[in-house]
């Protein structure tokens, strides 16, 4: 079946193609279609739209966070805007091909059940104000948490990966 595909794909681009002489091409190139089909393999390629999203939000969150010592409700305005733009992210990258990585970290980002963004902006509706050594100690957890993700953004690599895999297996 595949040699007939094949031959086809020859005549159609008016190539000559041999069955007998090129039995070995014919493998590779069964072979190479098989391995890049398999969606394991893939991850997404890189996003401009998500890398530059990423680094607005760390930047908006950062601020946000600088502001922890005063009111929740002085800051509810901006507070509200950053989960709407996380809420955004959040649905982009969920309907992007081979993005599961990302996916998952940001919804851990936007989850208010564990000790990243979300959770440190609940805890100060919470709390109304929070203290100076709390909101130092979250907001290193937070940007190291943006860093590992732009950094997997930009490169794709594997060693980026593992470290992020690794975020996400700890939480």
């Amino acid at each position: 079946m595949i040699y007939k595909v094949l031959n086809l794909l020859a005549l159609k681009i008016n190539l000559t193609i041999k069955m007998k002489n090129n039995k070995p091409f014919f493998i590779l190139m069964f072979i190479t279609a098989f391995i890049s089909s398999c969606s394991i393999l893939k991850t997404a390629p890189y996003d401009q739209y998500s890398f530059q999203k990423t680094i607005e939000i760390k930047i908006d969150a950062n601020q946000l966070i600088d502001k922890a010592e005063n009111s929740y409700e002085e800051n509810s305005k901006e507070i509200e805007k950053l989960q709407n733009e996380i809420a955004k992210i959040v649905e982009y990258e969920k309907y992007k091909p081979n993005n599961e990585i990302t996916y998952k970290m940001w919804l851990l980002l936007a989850n208010q059940d564990k000790n990243l963004l979300a959770g440190f902006l609940k805890r100060w509706k919470e709390k109304d104000k929070l203290s100076p050594f709390f909101i130092t100690e979250a907001k290193k957890q937070i940007t190291e948490a943006f860093n590992l993700l732009l950094e997997y953004e930009s490169k794709k690599e594997p060693a980026t990966k593992n470290k992020l895999l690794q975020l996400l297996s700890n939480n």
